[in-house]
């Protein structure tokens, strides 16, 4: 099977697993794992923030940062799209007690002047709104991205109003391939970030929180509590550094070969809309006499693995993983179906 139901089913390459068996590790819990502590502060620095924080995922990450930005019964902000409220089972609701405003952006990308308008007044018939979540890219919408002079004037307006901006990064590293910003430059812009390892970038599981020191001396506590302390984890940082150093260098081939597979969509009769493809992702719209249910079975059959991203649409992910030879199989099997 080709698989490209997404970038989190690669495996670790001969290499990276060289570095996972021969890392040096300690307990991490103790803040005495050498490979955690080194991951942790290679990415820190990259961003230009003062700390990390090693999670077991970036779901964790991301509910970390929330717990640690907010109180309970304050409202956050955040696109209709963003992966805090589709994917990560209401735990902003059950874990930190907030409400969520959610805002119809340009495909899963908001802007300041939206935001302004629906920050809730200093009313006690109100939740105070007190933290905004951007995504980059932004999944759901197709891998979109966003510009840095979006996010900066969003920052400003956070700095306005003494809210905290957090960036869920998840594929911040397939951002910037298109963007080529400087990484410390989205650092300044937000407060804190999160981090994926396993998606783009080749890692078995993890994912690392950016913010600042006392930020994340916080959030390090919040990770204990929500059941996230480790042990001799240094095993999993190393694959994180070992993608740090040679995989980032190799996601523009991930995104060119999403532009193979959006031209062959795009041309056939049961493709009845292409969502803009930036990054890695391809996700397009079946006409409305295809079922899509049956089409995903059409493509396994023919030895292709893709997913449903509800409604009539579905999603095509580029990863490392791929061969040519995976890339011209799944090309043909995309052109035998009718």
């Amino acid at each position: 099977m080709i698989e490209m139901r997404s970038d989190t089913f690669t495996k670790p390459s001969a290499g990276m697993m060289e570095a996972m068996i021969n890392a040096p590790v300690g307990d991490d819990v103790w803040g005495e794992d050498p490979t955690v502590i080194a991951l942790e502060h290679t990415l820190a620095a990259r961003f230009g923030k003062e700390a990390g924080l090693f999670c077991p995922s970036g779901t964790m990450c991301n509910q970390i940062a929330l717990k640690t930005h907010t109180q309970p019964g304050h409202e956050i902000i955040c696109d209709e799209y963003a992966h805090i409220y589709q994917y990560e089972a209401g735990a902003y609701a059950v874990l930190s007690g907030l409400s969520v405003r959610l805002l119809h952006g340009d495909r899963g990308r908001i802007e300041a002047d939206q935001i302004r308008e629906y920050i809730n007044p200093n009313d006690e018939h109100k939740a105070p709104t007190t933290l905004v979540c951007i995504e980059n890219t932004a999944n759901k919408a197709g891998g979109s991205v966003y510009r840095l002079d979006k996010v900066e004037a969003i920052r400003a307006l956070c700095l306005e109003h003494g809210m905290g901006l957090h960036l869920d990064g998840a594929r911040i590293f397939n951002a910037l391939e298109v963007t080529g910003d400087v990484p410390e430059d989205w650092g300044r812009a937000v407060d804190s970030i999160s981090i994926c390892l396993s998606k783009g970038l080749g890692c078995p599981v993890g994912s690392v929180l950016l913010g600042s020191r006392t930020f994340i001396q916080q959030a390090r506590r919040w990770r204990k509590i929500f059941g996230g302390g480790m042990r001799q984890v240094g095993f999993l940082a190393a694959a994180g550094l070992y993608a740090l150093e040679h995989n980032i260098v190799r996601i523009k081939q991930d995104h060119e070969r999403a532009q193979r597979l959006a031209a062959v969509v795009q041309s056939r009769p049961w493709c009845a809309e292409l969502l803009p493809v930036e990054t890695n992702i391809v996700i397009f719209r079946l006409a409305k006499d295809r079922s899509v249910p049956e089409f995903l079975s059409a493509l396994e059959t023919g030895g292709l693995l893709a997913i449903d991203m509800g409604g009539d649409l579905v999603r095509l992910v580029t990863h490392l993983d791929l061969s040519e030879q995976d890339m011209d199989m799944a090309e043909a099997i995309l052109h035998r179906i009718p």
